[in-house]
């Protein structure tokens, strides 16, 4: 997913550290006339389901987010492993 989080400039660093923990890339950050910051990223979906609760929580509620689908790819090897086991153990 292609992702873009608007945020006041005291949060940035909790804020590229969850989007690293989730498994996302920075891909830039510009300043906003209004003293916020936008950060560009994009991480899988499957990481941001919970995303808007999350922000919320580590911006008190002063921070906005955009996501919108950005392409298909290829999961690690350790993660589609771990969804072929679950698979099989529910047969």
């Amino acid at each position: 997913m292609h992702v873009e989080i608007i945020v006041p400039e005291e949060y940035m660093g909790d804020i590229m550290g969850d989007m690293n923990k989730r498994r996302g890339r920075i891909l830039g950050m510009e300043p906003l006339e209004d003293g916020t910051q936008k950060v560009v990223a994009e991480a899988p979906q499957t990481e941001l389901f919970k995303y808007a609760t999350d922000l919320r929580s580590m911006t008190q509620a002063r921070g906005s987010f955009t996501m919108q689908f950005e392409r298909y790819d290829e999961m690690p090897l350790h993660l589609s492993q771990k969804v072929i086991d679950e698979a099989e153990k529910e047969k």
